[in-house]
This record gives C-alpha cells, sequence and structure tokens, in this order.
C-alpha cells in the first residue's frame, strides 16, 4: 500500500500512465480509508495470521488471499485522470472485461446501481460497473479510487475463482485463465485506452528513507485504527 502510494507521489511522468501487479506474502485484506476498524474487524475471518491494511484510496474490504491485484496511476492532466470517477472506474474495468473474455470467461461491467451500502466484503456485493459474470452477476473484478494533485490511483482486484466460474445451468467449470496471458493482453489494452505503448520500465528509484517512512505508518496501529 506505501508503495502503490508512493508512484502516486513521486513516479508519475507528464502524461505517462504507470501499471503494476503485484501478489501478497500470506493471508490479506485491505480496507478503504474511510471505513471504520470496528466494522472492518466484525467481517473478518477468525484467522489471527492475516495482514490488515488500511488503503489510501476507498471503497470495502478486499480480501487477496486468492485475488489478481494490480495498481494503475494515471499523472495529472491525463485526459482518463480529468474525468468523473465513475467514468475511470467504467472505462479500465471494460478493458479488464475484455481481457478476459478473450480467455472465454463471461464477464461484463455491471451498468445497474446495488440497492444495499455499507462496509462489505468486496466480492459479496458487486457496485456499478464493477466486473461481474453476465449469467449470474457473481463479483469478478472490483477497485478503489484515489485523485490528488499528482494524478489518479487505481487499486484493483480480481477474484480469481468467480472468474473461472460456470455459466448459469452448466456442469463444468469454466475456463482455466492463464494469468500471463491475462496480464499481457490487460496492459496492452490499458495502454491502447491510455493512448500509449505497454513497455517494461525500471523500478523507480525511490527514496529509501520515505519508502521506509511511509511503510511504517501504512503498518501501525494509528493508520489502522484511524477511524
Amino acid at each position: 500500500m506505501a508503495v502503490d502510494f508512493l508512484l502516486l507521489q513521486r513516479y508519475p511522468k507528464p502524461g505517462v500512465p504507470r501499471f503494476r501487479h503485484y501478489g501478497w506474502r500470506g493471508p490479506a485484506f485491505t480496507f478503504g480509508y474511510a471505513q471504520k476498524i470496528t466494522a472492518v474487524r466484525a467481517l473478518l475471518p477468525a484467522d489471527t495470521t492475516l495482514d490488515l491494511c488500511r488503503r489510501a484510496t476507498g471503497g470495502g474490504l478486499v480480501d487477496h488471499r486468492d485475488d489478481w491485484t494490480y495498481a494503475l496511476v494515471i499523472p495529472r492532466g491525463h485526459p482518463l485522470e480529468d474525468v468523473r470517477a465513475t467514468q475511470s472506474y467504467r472505462e479500465v474495468h471494460e478493458a479488464l472485461a475484455a481481457a478476459l473474455r478473450a480467455q472465454g470467461v463471461a464477464c461484463v461491467a455491471k451498468t445497474t446501481v446495488p440497492e444495499t451500502e455499507g462496509v462489505g466484503v468486496c466480492f459479496q456485493r458487486a457496485e456499478i460497473y464493477d466486473v461481474v459474470n453476465e449469467h449470474t452477476g457473481e463479483k469478478i473484478a472490483g477497485a478503489a479510487q484515489k485523485r490528488n494533485k499528482h494524478g489518479l490511483l487505481f487499486q484493483g482486484s480480481i477474484w480469481r475463482p468467480a472468474a473461472s466460474l460456470p455459466a448459469t445451468g452448466s456442469a463444468t467449470a469454466g475456463p482455466a485463465v492463464d494469468w500471463d496471458k491475462f496480464h499481457d493482453d490487460f496492459t496492452a489494452r490499458l495502454a491502447a485506452l491510455l493512448g500509449t505503448t505497454a513497455e517494461l520500465v525500471p523500478w523507480p528509484e525511490l527514496n529509501e528513507d520515505e519508502v521506509s517512512g511511509l511503510t511504517e505508518q501504512y503498518s501501525s496501529a494509528e493508520w489502522l485504527d484511524y477511524r
């Protein structure tokens, strides 16, 4: 979470978005900046070994135990950073859904608003423009955003089991997603959306003191219990 935020603060170049996909060292949950810690803890499984962290972005509680996690940084002044949050959310998720459909996953971006509100576990309820199974409505992918003077941070998660669910009435499982292929296809589609080309770049030389300081902040009880 600290590195994602630092990529927003320090890494953007004018007009050049940045994307990264990463995994987790063990069972982990994250939750949105505005959520109350008491409500979040009430939703957690009885697993005392899991990591828990408050994100800088919004949104609900996200289970990372079997997900595909990514971050996208869009610098200030880029056309997609300048639109409403619902539009940037929709366009990124339409690119994601198209990359999954290329592997046979029956999915679309949800176009209706849910009737209920609250903290909730992210993949138990789909919000508007989340990616869902087009037959069952099961949520496959969601995300959260943060805008500041540097640009837009988009943190997303794909629930792997939901991406391989069978269609309604089918006795067989859905397609086995090739996640390496998905990575390449998704980044290519994002690049086209953002008006650039996808290319590997060296990891940025972030200030070590700033990285360690922000990591300590995100690991602290004060940050976790902020609300």
